[in-house]
């Protein structure tokens, strides 16, 4: 294995603002490059848009290409991530749509669930083979139309049924090839995956050296913790291929761990218009929070799941990208055709007028025709985003 604390002195040396604009053009938020290639482009450029339950203005993989391409209509994003062959759904940084390319980077994790067991279930080879029948016989199917996903007990209660095809999804015999009503849609994946790709099966080795490669474009420049992060790898894993990655070494102002760029970011410095828009905690541009905070100075973190009394900054709080800085952030909610921001927070009044206007965008996006803002603590903040908000609807 290299040892990576030994790699000569780095050649480059990066400003915090050269860094931060690699990492913002490297996410498809910075320049038009990110943006001619369309839904299917930003997900090879990303490698991987996460998936979560929750829904606010929209889903987060819907606010992926919102944020990056503007208000696309989402029937058209839909059907971009899950039309043909093009992607499938795995478990990468959390459960994430992954273009249909990456199909043989990640046989390293089918082979190592196939070698241990999971959830503590019990599980018959009778019931996985029955699953297996039915979509060979009756083509894509849910859980319930597999015979039903739950027992009647609590969340992980699952029936025979839905653990022997969750059991297939991570062995790889069975792919997800979308979502149907937030359920997802089983398929063989003899059936689902190009025969090509389906036949290459990578040693583990090449597997996580071609993810680390990808993780590293995906974010332009990053530490070894950041690398492992984005694909949910062991930092020996790492470790162990860094060398042979293409990646080469950096070093970043103000940053206290090794890192390392793609050496095609490095080549042509960042260029092009800033986007300004809302973002979804779960964008792969700040899902990590301390290469967050390392970045942009802006602590950050989802309260869906804090207790209402001990949230901060709300529910499902979104950060407010402008100028290529993380300057507020702002709680959002739909009353009928209005978009009410329950609590905002700005940096200062500079970020009142993009909040205003990431607002309106946002509101068109998801058909409503107003904004009221509930909540913004600094009273004259408060006056100065109502301002704009006056002037833009005006």
């Amino acid at each position: 294995m290299t040892d990576v604390t030994s790699r000569p002195r780095s050649v480059t040396a990066l400003s915090r603002d050269e860094a931060r604009r690699l990492v913002l053009r490297a996410q498809g938020l910075l320049g038009a490059d990110g943006r001619r290639a369309g839904v299917r482009g930003l997900l090879r450029r990303l490698g991987s848009v996460q998936l979560d339950t929750i829904s606010v203005l929209a889903r987060s993989h819907e606010l992926i290409p919102y944020s990056r391409l503007g208000a696309l209509d989402r029937t058209e994003i839909e059907a971009a991530y899950w039309s043909g062959d093009r992607s499938f759904e795995y478990w990468s940084h959390a459960a994430c749509i992954l273009p249909v390319e990456e199909w043989p980077l990640f046989a390293f994790r089918r082979r190592a669930y196939r070698a241990r067991p999971h959830w503590h279930h019990e599980l018959s080879p009778a019931a996985y083979d029955a699953v297996l029948t039915q979509l060979r016989e009756r083509g894509p199917l849910t859980a319930s139309q597999l015979g039903g996903a739950k027992n009647g007990g609590e969340w992980w209660d699952w029936s025979a049924s839905k653990i022997a095809v969750e059991r297939a999804l991570m062995y790889g015999e069975v792919v997800c090839t979308r979502r149907s009503g937030w359920k997802r849609v089983y398929d063989l994946a003899e059936r689902a995956i190009p025969a090509p790709l389906l036949a290459d099966e990578p040693e583990d080795a090449e597997c996580v050296r071609r993810l680390v490669a990808q993780a590293g474009a995906a974010m332009g420049v990053a530490t070894r913790a950041d690398l492992a992060d984005h694909h949910r790898l062991k930092t020996a894993q790492v470790d162990a291929v860094l060398a042979d990655s293409g990646l080469v070494p950096v070093e970043v102002e103000g940053w206290s761990k090794p890192a390392w760029a793609d050496p095609a970011a490095l080549a042509a410095p960042p260029r092009g218009r800033h986007r300004t828009t809302l973002l979804s905690p779960f964008d792969s541009l700040i899902w990590d929070r301390p290469r967050t905070e390392r970045i942009f100075g802006f602590t950050h973190r989802l309260e869906a799941y804090v207790p209402r009394p001990q949230r901060i900054h709300g529910y499902f709080a979104m950060p407010l990208l402008s100028g290529g800085r993380l300057v507020g952030r702002v709680d959002p909610a739909r009353e009928g055709t209005t978009l009410v921001a329950r609590q905002v927070s700005m940096d200062g009044p500079k970020a009142a007028r993009p909040m205003a206007r990431a607002l309106f965008e946002a509101a068109s996006w998801v058909g409503c025709d107003t904004v009221r803002v509930e909540r913004c603590d600094d009273t004259a903040l408060a006056t100065a985003l109502r301002r704009e908000l006056i002037h833009l609807g005006g």
